[in-house]
């Protein structure tokens, strides 16, 4: 595997994606002109405020300025005004991103989504919410559930995660080893793109082979080939609660051999999260739940089916925990206690931030070689003498190692990027993937050319050129131009 080294992290947008400060003037007045009632700023404070999303260590471009459009024909108007002067164009939501997809470019037009935050209409009948791109996540799942309806896509940032951005990324979650990604949940979009021209793909419909499947191809973009300005979202009948079980384990690879056992014997938990060590020591002394403290890794395993159906998919999967060495296998007494488990395994990253610096990682590989990607984290970390947390959804193999370091450390940058581009190249041996939720964005750009080759890259490229021939929307990001 290539050496990725400092530079995905360090650098700013590609130099040739940097705006020319005369053509910058001569947008926002154009802008001005056009949209006199659009929110636009331009003070440096304000515009600071969107010049990183939380990947750490990443050094974005301060942005020319910060609209907040209102409506599907302001985010056109705004691209076909940023086409015009060639000025690179990058959408944002809440600005929880992971790989520094949403952070600003040095002259660039950031265009934030927030504003565009309602839900259109919830179709019973059909099983769908048509929503605006700037809804929280918690907000939007919030609104169905008073309906007695379900959004399943769950990350674990879904009280500060906005739709426009899980889109953006295909986000993962907690739920995804039962109900998919946030890909599996969409049905049709509104995007607009690069030339401000405004689509719609897909509908309400289940089934819907016409054409190429547009709708998939902008999910997972980055906003490198269009802005998503309305989905339409599958939702289900609100499921019964949770029931919640925890497994112990005395070692790390018998954690994930649980997990592969789980999975082969054909359970559909729809939770199924690992902690190491490192994390239930953090989880528990942020909150007092008593977990066993001594434990290598517990699982975390929820099923929703209804009360009989739990119990017995629970036990099934208790039995292939015992198997796999489980030490003590216990069940939460009552949804409340299910629900404040869930919500500390959530928090385990804010858990592990209260003892240092935390660059969280983001790798995936088929369920059955979960075991193996353990064992190289941990080897990874060891031979460059960092600390490492990992915790992440198991069941679908997607593995969160968190570096922790001291607030001071001079090397902490340094060694993150050692340790994970050894555990990247391990993750792609053993057929997985350099991330398998957050995105490529700018932070895994260099990556992505290891895991998928260059003939991938070039389709990608010939894609991005079909459809943003200027090169315009967030460039660098994803792919290198």
């Amino acid at each position: 595997m290539a050496t990725i080294g400092h530079s995905g992290l360090e650098a700013t947008a590609d130099p040739a994606a940097t705006a020319d400060p005369a053509a910058g003037g001569r947008l926002l007045g154009a802008i001005r002109a056009a949209l006199p009632g659009l929110r636009l700023l331009d003070d440096p404070t304000d515009r600071e405020a969107y010049r990183n999303d939380e990947t750490a260590y990443l050094q974005a471009g301060l942005p020319l300025a910060v609209a907040l459009p209102e409506s599907t024909a302001e985010v056109a108007t705004l691209v076909r005004l940023a086409g015009a002067e060639r000025i690179p164009v990058v959408p944002r939501g809440a600005g929880s991103g992971l790989s520094g997809g949403a952070a600003g470019i040095e002259g660039g037009l950031t265009i934030a989504l927030t504003r565009m935050n309602r839900v259109l209409e919830i179709d019973r009948a059909n099983l769908v919410v048509v929503t605006q791109p700037g809804i929280l996540n918690a907000e939007l799942k919030a609104q169905v559930a008073a309906e007695g309806l379900f959004y399943a896509p769950d990350p674990a940032s879904y009280e500060i995660c906005s739709i426009g951005g899980n889109l953006g990324t295909n986000a993962g979650g907690l739920c995804c080893v039962k109900y998919g990604q946030t890909r599996d949940s969409v049905l049709g979009l509104e995007v607009v793109l690069a030339d401000g021209r405004v689509i719609r793909t897909g509908g309400r419909s289940v089934k819907d082979v016409a054409g190429y499947a547009l709708t998939h191809l902008f999910v997972g973009s980055q906003g490198t080939l269009g802005i998503i300005t309305e989905a339409t979202l599958r939702l289900h009948v609100t499921p019964p609660p949770r029931s919640t079980m925890l497994a112990f384990f005395p070692s790390v690879p018998a954690a994930g051999e649980a997990v592969a056992a789980i999975m082969s014997a054909g359970i559909h938990p729809v939770t199924l999260e690992l902690l190491d060590h490192e994390t239930i020591l953090a989880v528990d002394d942020a909150f007092g739940l008593g977990l066993e403290r001594d434990a290598a890794a517990m699982l975390l395993v929820e099923s929703d089916l209804p009360a009989a159906a739990a119990a017995a998919e629970l036990t099934l999967a208790g039995t292939a925990c015992e198997g796999a060495g489980a030490s003590n296998v216990v069940r939460a007494q009552d949804p409340t206690e299910a629900d404040w488990l869930r919500q500390a395994r959530r928090l385990a990253l804010r858990a592990l931030e209260r003892q240092g610096t935390v660059r969280m990682e983001d790798v995936g590989v088929p369920r059955g070689r979960v075991p193996e990607l353990l064992v190289a984290i941990q080897a990874a970390a060891d031979r460059h003498g960092v600390r490492v947390a990992t915790f992440g959804h198991a069941g679908d193999g997607n593995l969160h190692p968190n570096f922790i370091f001291a607030h001071d450390d001079p090397r902490a940058a340094e060694l993150t990027h050692r340790v994970r581009d050894e555990i990247f190249a391990a993750a792609i041996a053993l057929g997985g993937t350099v991330t398998a939720e957050h995105g490529i964005g700018l932070s895994r750009r260099e990556a992505l050319v290891d895991q998928v080759g260059p003939d991938v890259i070039g389709v990608m490229r010939s894609i991005k050129a079909a459809l943003d021939p200027l090169g315009i929307l967030n460039p660098g990001r994803v792919i290198e131009l």
